[in-house]
Formats: structure tokens, C-alpha cells, sequence
């Protein structure tokens, strides 16, 4: 169709060119005195040369008066490309792990200017991987100068990496601070604010960053909950000192995280504080909810066994708990040796001794020697006493039950 139009038009344009060069019209110019006659088709000839000549002057004109304008755009443009090529290649440079490489890259991308903030922050990444901390705070004081802000978050996010990498998790918290007043939590925000609580000890913090990473999907179930364990682990060693404050914080979680090995952690630092009663109820619970393919059993019956108890009712009640235990864990040595151990307690000799006894045949430990031997020396068989005393030193201290 397009073809069809300019063909019409070329007709047209020849039918009116041969009409023109075979009009006979005359022009008559006259401007007192002169008198001047022409074909009406030279006139035409002049007229469209006249407007060529005209048309072909003011373009050239208008070239030469963008042409300043053109060469700026040009230069910038050649200086786009170039920053971008420098960008580019620190890039590159920081991923491949050279970064002192990347480092001088990226200076020189900042210089040429056209990205200079994003530069500015890679050389503040290679820097602070470098571990230089005053290049660091230099190239991030840039890149937030350079982009009338709009790299700040990026640059409080580097700069709460480095200040956590030197141990200062206030520093940290305050660029943390910044940077999510100016984008919000994000997981990676909050992964670093982790990190961050838990330098500073604040562990409760910890444990509500914890929930909002796990709502998010920011962190795996196995991550998480040994984060929790770990997290929960320092808060009952802060209250080591205040065993009330330690038992109201374990007895406040909820059970799905009373794991047996931080009931484990709570009982020893409810033992260290004296307050054995309160330690061998959280034993008795945990094992209480223990399935049967648990391992956490040994460690809980040893700590068991180290429990003061006055003899009486109090000392029977805990022998007839390991005992019910050792009903589903009839080979466990260590809890056989908990049990040897109350019965000493409560006087019971011949209860005490088969249990030690039954421990060593299952598994040879330091703790069972020992304590066998020092038995044995209460009753006053001297030879098998010292004969224990052997096969405890001979065993060691380093591989105890």
C-alpha cells in the first residue's frame, strides 16, 4: 500500500513538472525603474532553489549552534561508558575475592564519577573485607555524599558488618538503626541485628528476632532451633547466680523447648547454685518426657547422681525414679552409676554395689572405678578397694562415663 501512495505522488509530481515546462505564462517584475519579464516556469526553478539554498543554511546554522551541546553529550556519554566499564569491572574483581584489586577499581569508577556511589560502596565491601576500618568509614561517608542519600541503607549495612567484625555490637545496632528506619526490616537486616544481640548478651532480643525469621522463611528449622538452644543456654547462665530468676525463666518456656539438653544446662547451674532439690525435679521431667531413642538419657542420670539429698523419703523417691527408669534403659551405664550412687547415700550397701558392678561390666569408666573403690574403703576391703583405685587411674579421668 505504501508503495502504491508514493507512486501516485511521483505521477502527480511528473504530471505537474510537464504541465509547468510547457506553460508559455510570463512574470512581470517590476520595481520602478526596472522592468523585468520571465518564463513562469524559471520563477518556479528559482523559487525551489531559493528555498534549498535557504533550508540548507538555516541546518547548518542549527549544527554549528548544537554542536557544543553534542560534544558535552558526547564526553558524557563516553565518560558513562567508561565509569560503567570500571563498575563493572570492580565488580568482578570483589566476587573473584581480589579485593585489593577491586578496591583500586572501584577508586578509580568513583573518580571518573558517573556511579560514584555505587563505587564508593564496593570499595567500602572490599575494604571492609580487607579489614582496613578507617578505608571503610571513608568510602561509606562517600557513597552516602555521592547519591544525595539513596545509597545510606546500603552504606549502614556495611558499615553494621564491619563495626560487628571488630566486636562493637553498639556500633552496629545503631547503624542497624538507620538503616532500617530508611528501608525496613529485612531479613538481611535482621539476621545482622542477630548477630549483633547476641554480642551484647541480649538475649531476649535474640529469641524475638528468632520468631520474626522464622515467620518470614529467613532462617531453616534446624538453624533456628539451635540458635534457640544456644540462646536459651546463655540466658540460664546469666541467671546462674539467682537460681529463682533460673527456674522462673526455664519453667516459663514452653515445653516444646524445654529440650532434655537445656534441662541439662538448667540443672547444672541449679547444682552449682546449691539448689540440687529443684535440680533433680527438671532431671526427673526431662527424662520423664524422654523418647526411647534418646540419647540425652546418659547425661541427665549422671547429673542425677551428683544430687544431694537428705537420706529419707526424699533419697528413696529418687532411687525409685531411676530405677523406673532403668526399667527402659536396662544397659545404661551411666544411669546404673547414678543409681550405685544414691544407694550409698541412703546406706543401701548391697544395692550400691551391685549397681556399680553392673556399670563397670557394661562400660569401664574412671567415675565407676572410683567410686566403687571409695566404697569398697568404707567397708574396709582394702585389697579390692585398691585394685578399683588402679583401674581408675589406669583408665583416666578423660574417658569417665
Amino acid at each position: 500500500m505504501r508503495n502504491l501512495i508514493w507512486l501516485l505522488v511521483l505521477v502527480i509530481l511528473a504530471v505537474a513538472a510537464s504541465l509547468l515546462a510547457h506553460n508559455d505564462g510570463i512574470v512581470l517584475l517590476a520595481l520602478p525603474p526596472w522592468r523585468v519579464e520571465i518564463s513562469l516556469t524559471f520563477l518556479v526553478v528559482l523559487l525551489l532553489l531559493a528555498f534549498a539554498l535557504t533550508y540548507g543554511l538555516v541546518r547548518a546554522l542549527g549544527f554549528a549552534l548544537a554542536l557544543p551541546a553534542k560534544a558535552r553529550a558526547y564526553q558524557q556519554k563516553r565518560e558513562q561508558a567508561e565509569g560503567q566499564a570500571a563498575v563493572e569491572n570492580a565488580i568482578r574483581l570483589l566476587f573473584a575475592g581480589r579485593y585489593g584489586h577491586a578496591l583500586r577499581a572501584a577508586e578509580s569508577a568513583w573518580r571518573i564519577g558517573q556511579f560514584a556511589a555505587i563505587a564508593a560502596l564496593i570499595a567500602a565491601r572490599a575494604a571492609q573485607r580487607m579489614r582496613k576500618t578507617e578505608e571503610v568509614a571513608l568510602w561509606l561517608e562517600r557513597a552516602e555524599n555521592s547519591d544525595a542519600g539513596k545509597t545510606a541503607a546500603a552504606a549502614h549495612m556495611i558499615g553494621a558488618e564491619t563495626a560487628l567484625e571488630m566486636g562493637d555490637e553498639q556500633a552496629a545496632l545503631a547503624h542497624l538503626q538507620e538503616a532500617q528506619r530508611q528501608q525496613g526490616r529485612h531479613i538481611a537486616a535482621l539476621r545482622l541485628e542477630m548477630r549483633a544481640r547476641q554480642g551484647s548478651g541480649d538475649m531476649q532480643g535474640v529469641l524475638r528476632l528468632l520468631r520474626q525469621l522464622e515467620k518470614r522463611g529467613g532462617m531453616s528449622v534446624e538453624a533456628a532451633k539451635g540458635i534457640r538452644r544456644k540462646t536459651h543456654q546463655q540466658a540460664l547462665s546469666q541467671r546462674q547466680s539467682d537460681a529463682g530468676e533460673l527456674l522462673a525463666y526455664f519453667n516459663a518456656l514452653p515445653k516444646k523447648e524445654q529440650t532434655p539438653r537445656l534441662a541439662l544446662s538448667a540443672a547444672r547451674n541449679l547444682h552449682r547454685a546449691g539448689e540440687d532439690a529443684a535440680a533433680a525435679e527438671i532431671v526427673e521431667n526431662a527424662i520423664a518426657d524422654l523418647p526411647d531413642s534418646d540419647d540425652g538419657l546418659p547425661d541427665l542420670a549422671a547429673l542425677y547422681g551428683q544430687l544431694t539429698a537428705t537420706p529419707g523419703k526424699a533419697l528413696t523417691a529418687r532411687i525409685a525414679h531411676a530405677e523406673a527408669w532403668l526399667v527402659a534403659h536396662p544397659q545404661d551405664a551411666r544411669l546404673l552409676l547414678a543409681l550405685g550412687r544414691l544407694c550409698i547415700r541412703q546406706q543401701l550397701w548391697g544395692k550400691a554395689r551391685n549397681y556399680l558392678e553392673a556399670s563397670l561390666s557394661i562400660a569401664a569408666s574412671h567415675e565407676a572405678h572410683f567410686t566403687l573403690a571409695c566404697f569398697l574403703d568404707t567397708l574396709e576391703e582394702t585389697d579390692a578397694a585398691n585394685r578399683h583405685f588402679r583401674l581408675a587411674a589406669s583408665v583416666g579421668e578423660g574417658a569417665s562415663a
